[in-house]
């Protein structure tokens, strides 16, 4: 019988084309699934908690499998093993045994991305966040933050022609916050169509720097179609920071 665990991890996405397995591409799906089957000696398959596209990154990352083994979790030598089999950018930080049926993407409660944007020129956050030159009204993008809790149908933020069900998404908060010369677009919702974030980054960088209205934004909302909306801010500012599971899928 077998033991379903979560595996809390994180990664830098630049080098990678996204969570989920592509055929000939590196991708972190891939890369931690031939870990785990490396070092535990079995065949695992790995579900996680959702797509991160190519070059996002995730300072939280949840992802479930199943082992023969039952007692993964006391095994400290496992993390240790797992860590200097993986590459530099990703890192394992716990295993966590679950309920038989837990499920990394479909009993998550919420998720919490960032986005991170340098109004100075930094070598060391290059990689790491969107460069922008100028001034930029955070003030009216925050308003446009209060307006996105109104809506819930996100189709004009959405990427066309992707595989989702619907487009609906409750968005639970949304803000702007500066920390010098950093600006830190921060949402967290049920669930994230296809590059939402960073259409509603770049939309709301549009108005920012007064090309669009706080009107103008709902019209784009209310016209469900990805053209109106703004283009999506780079891939490489973008960090999937947390996500909530109920207590009752843990095994305690």
């Amino acid at each position: 019988m077998t033991t379903r665990y979560f595996l809390l991890l994180s990664y830098k996405g630049t080098s990678y084309y996204g969570w989920q397995i592509q055929p000939g591409s590196i991708t972190v799906q891939k890369t931690i699934t031939d870990a785990l089957n490396t070092i535990l000696q079995e065949k695992i398959e790995v579900t996680g908690a959702g797509r991160t596209d190519t070059g996002v990154h995730a300072s939280y990352y949840v992802a479930h499998f199943e082992s023969n083994i039952n007692d993964l979790e006391t095994k400290k030598n496992i993390i240790l093993r797992l860590n200097k089999y993986l590459p530099r950018d990703i890192a394992v930080d716990r295993i966590v045994r679950v309920k038989p049926d837990a499920h990394a993407r479909f009993n998550a409660i919420s998720r919490t991305y960032k986005y991170y944007i340098n109004r100075k020129k930094d070598p060391f956050t290059e990689s790491l966040s969107w460069f922008i030159f100028g001034d930029i009204n955070v003030d009216m993008m925050n308003e446009m933050c209060i307006a996105l809790l109104e809506y819930s149908d996100f189709t004009s933020f959405a990427r066309l022609h992707s595989d989702a069900k619907t487009n609906i998404c409750k968005i639970y908060s949304a803000s702007w916050t500066e920390q010098g010369s950093k600006l830190i677009f921060t949402i967290k919702a049920d669930r994230f169509l296809r590059n939402m974030v960073r259409s509603i980054v770049g939309t709301m960088i549009e108005a920012g720097r007064g090309k669009l209205t706080i009107d103008e934004f709902r019209e784009i909302i209310l016209a469900k179609d990805r053209c109106r909306a703004g283009k999506s801010a780079p891939a490489k500012g973008l960090f999937l920071e947390d996500i909530e599971y109920p207590p009752e899928i843990f095994e305690m």
